[in-house]
């Protein structure tokens, strides 16, 4: 048993110094036993009793049988701690990933699991800085998080540790007080139920566990008191050997009190203050990350309540919706503007209002009006001109016609050479769908004349005979196939 007195005291001094005198009395149940921080407080090595995990986690007994291990084998209780969070329903891929990539996260993850499982650590409490929400508080532990890993927060712990459970265990109940768990193991299930559903059990039956003296609980072993750190994680692990295994085992964490009084725990040693002040002693570098974890948090919050006030003032008065981007204004040179406007007299002569001209619909137009028409971007032409001599398409002319003809001007005046090209294309493309000539031949455009007192037909019905006897003829008004 390990004692922080030179000489090995004697079991008569062993009983006068029993924890229970460092122990005011209590009611059963009603200690204030979380750990209570303000928000961005660190957790200290002696909130967390640090050296009683660090006992209880580096102990190398290979004595606990591993159930959810192939074979079941022999292991200590840190493995057999960590595989069963490993092997939670609830603990996620990324978590798994994390404690097989760097086992140091893993011990780190298991020794505040530790303290959830018993109720040290309550479900207000998260990890990580950058939490938002009001119902939990947020606390930097130096001497856990010396690795990189995230150990989440409170909550999430509690729901790993609630689903880590036998195979059997999530087809029948598991149990739920001692009684049933040394029943099950007297029934020959070993282990009767898992490492972290037995630390549930003993937690909430703490107040009437027989193995201590008068006034002590099993959660006692996780308060700060002047009492041995070894001694309380040799306790522990007594206990946990004692449920877990089968009984008249014979249990290896067995003091002479313990095995002159069978069922009892081992005796713990009291600490002087001097000796107690040496335990769960910070170190310099951890006081440090607290600090600057704690001003990190600080910072965060300013941040965030800083863009809450920014959203309500948004809220309050929303900006104006933002204009539509203008598109630049296309500049042109004076050459090209000249070719590609053609002033309005230009293409209208000279009109005295009449009827017959299209001046005469023309309305007054202000002077606003007519400075946004000089501002408009000018039409820019996408077909050339073709040079003199040569003819134009059919797109070219329709374009040539649009752009130099007036829709209202009159148009019984004789057309240009590219007028009449246009006439015969589109009379040789009716004759072609007609499946004929034109009959009679048709005269030259400067012949063409246009009856303007009686009408007259300029094509007779073919075989002679009036339009009455049209009907009569097989070849009038049917379409001949073309081959185009």
């Amino acid at each position: 048993m390990a004692s922080s007195s030179t000489a090995e005291p004697s079991a008569s001094q062993l009983s006068s110094q029993a924890w229970q005198i460092n122990v005011p009395p209590h009611p059963p149940g009603k200690k204030t036993f979380p750990i209570k921080r303000a928000d961005a407080e660190p957790l200290t090595r002696a909130d967390l009793q640090y050296d009683l995990l660090y006992f209880i986690f580096a102990d190398s007994s290979r004595v606990f049988a591993d159930s959810m291990a192939p074979g079941t084998p022999l292991v200590n209780f840190c493995d057999l701690y960590v595989n069963a969070l490993f092997n939670s329903t609830k603990c996620s891929k990324v978590l798994k990933d994390k404690m097989v990539e760097t086992p140091d996260f893993a011990i780190e993850f298991a020794k505040i699991s530790l303290l959830t499982n018993v109720g040290r650590i309550n479900t207000t409490m998260a990890f990580f800085p950058e939490m938002k929400t009001a119902l939990r508080s947020y606390h930097p532990v130096p001497s856990l998080q010396r690795t990189d890993g995230n150990l989440q927060d409170a909550p999430r712990i509690k729901n790993c540790l609630k689903a880590a459970l036998l195979p059997t265990e999530f087809k029948v109940p598991p149990p739920a007080n001692p009684a049933e768990i040394l029943e099950k193991a007297r029934a020959g299930q070993v282990p009767p139920t898992s490492v972290v559903n037995l630390i549930f059990v003993l937690s909430n039956a703490s107040h009437t566990l027989g193995h201590f003296e008068p006034g002590v609980e099993f959660l006692d072993l996780f308060l700060p008191t002047p009492v041995s750190s070894s001694s309380r994680a040799r306790v522990f692990l007594w206990l946990m050997f004692h449920y877990l295994s089968a009984p008249g085992t014979s249990n290896p964490f067995d003091d002479d009190h313990s095995k002159e009084y069978p069922g009892k725990a081992p005796l713990m040693v009291n600490l002087t203050p001097e000796e107690a002040a040496r335990e769960n002693e910070d170190p310099q570098e951890e006081l440090e990350f607290g600090k600057r974890m704690s001003q990190m948090r600080s910072k965060f919050l300013k941040e965030l309540v800083d863009e809450m006030e920014q959203e309500k003032k948004r809220k309050k008065n929303p900006p104006p919706p933002p204009l539509p981007p203008v598109a630049p204004t296309p500049s042109f040179s004076a050459h090209e503007i000249a070719a590609i406007r053609r002033p309005r007299a230009q293409r209208n002569p000279a009109s005295d209002g009449s009827r017959d001209s299209s001046h005469g619909h023309d309305y007054p137009q202000s002077s606003t009006m007519a400075q946004q028409a000089t501002q408009r971007p000018p039409r820019i032409p996408h077909i050339r001109e073709p040079e003199e001599g040569q003819q134009r398409s059919m797109l070219e002319q329709a374009w040539h016609i649009n752009k130099t003809t007036d829709p209202l001007e009159d148009s019984d005046h004789d057309g240009d050479e590219q007028v009449r090209l246009e006439y015969n294309r589109r009379l040789r493309i009716l004759s072609r769908l007609r499946g004929k000539a034109p009959t009679p031949p048709l005269p030259p455009l400067n012949e063409l004349t246009f009856h303007t007192q009686q009408f007259q037909t300029p094509y007779p019905v073919e075989g002679g005979g009036d339009r009455s006897q049209a009907g009569s003829s097989n070849q009038m008004g049917k379409l001949r196939q073309v081959s185009w």
